[in-house]
């Protein structure tokens, strides 16, 4: 096994390239030194060729020494996780759902813009990766449209995500016969999302799958791209929708009956919240509550 205390030397050595400089920064005797990188190059061969008075790393040593680095960037990533009481610095792991982590992630940027020393480690996933991410650690933040029965995990809500019925800004859209005029830009959870909305909107108006389909994609961000370029209309989640640069290419047909779903924030209930994440829970909730996307 590697000792530890003879890599941290034999790093300073390297970056140094120098026994006595080594063993000064390291208030050591450079007998103390010598014997150090002498005893981990017999278990590693040799580490350092020695010219006269300048040092140059062997391919081992090259090794050596990227191994070094890594331990303390680890070591320096574990106090940041460990430091829970600083809320400016360290990494926050959220994982949420497509149409609210386009609105999200925005939001985060600003918070680490405001502490540069937080790093935002976001990533996309469905309900069931979000809940198992945030039980298994991988992250620990999670959105979820559902609320977990799991004892393991805390739930608060956070914000209501509406359905929108969404079409091209310069297309008046008044009836069902409009909406079928239109057709329909499907995405993965699209059928469904239109079958919760558009009997509501339109009363007694026949099966959404009736309505002629004019594309598809898998990409949430991309959904509102054809419906811009009036090729149809879509039903999406607001915060989708928000995220949506060329807002003045779009419109939202108004709904007197709201169909939304409620989002919670979720993490595990059975030790404290770091202070980042404590940091990113009360950012979200404050831009979340504004709508703000």
């Amino acid at each position: 096994m590697i000792n530890a205390q003879q890599v941290h030397t034999f790093s300073f050595v390297a970056a140094l390239g120098s026994f006595t400089r080594a063993a000064e920064k390291l208030d050591l005797t450079q007998a103390a030194v010598s014997q150090q990188i002498q005893q981990i190059e017999r278990e590693l061969g040799p580490l350092l060729l020695r010219k006269g008075r300048r040092l140059e790393l062997t391919p081992a040593g090259v090794a050596l020494q990227a191994y070094a680095s890594e331990m303390s960037n680890a070591e320096q990533r574990l106090r940041r996780t460990l430091a829970r009481g600083a809320t400016d610095q360290g990494d926050i792991r959220l994982v949420s759902p497509g149409s609210i982590g386009l609105a999200v992630y925005p939001m985060l940027l600003d918070l680490q813009a405001a502490h540069p020393g937080l790093s935002i480690r976001h990533r996309f996933a469905p309900t069931q990766d979000v809940l198992d991410g945030v039980l298994a650690s991988r992250d620990e933040l999670g959105l979820s449209m559902v609320q977990p029965s799991d004892p393991r995990l805390q739930a608060e809500r956070i914000t209501e995500e509406h359905l929108e019925l969404v079409v091209p800004a310069a297309v008046a859209v008044n009836s069902w016969s409009d909406v079928m005029v239109l057709g329909f830009i499907d995405h993965p959870d699209g059928q469904a999302m239109a079958s919760r909305l558009l009997p509501r909107m339109y009363p007694g108006c026949p099966s959404v799958q009736t309505l002629p389909v004019r594309g598809f994609t898998n990409q949430v961000s991309l959904i509102l791209e054809p419906v811009a370029r009036g090729f149809g209309c879509t039903v999406i989640p607001r915060y989708a929708r928000l995220a949506f640069k060329p807002q003045e290419a779009i419109r939202v047909v108004e709904s007197s009956f709201p169909v939304f779903d409620t989002l919670w924030l979720i993490y595990r209930a059975e030790w404290p919240m770091s202070g980042p994440a404590a940091s990113a829970t009360s950012w979200l909730k404050s831009h979340l509550s504004t709508g703000r996307g």
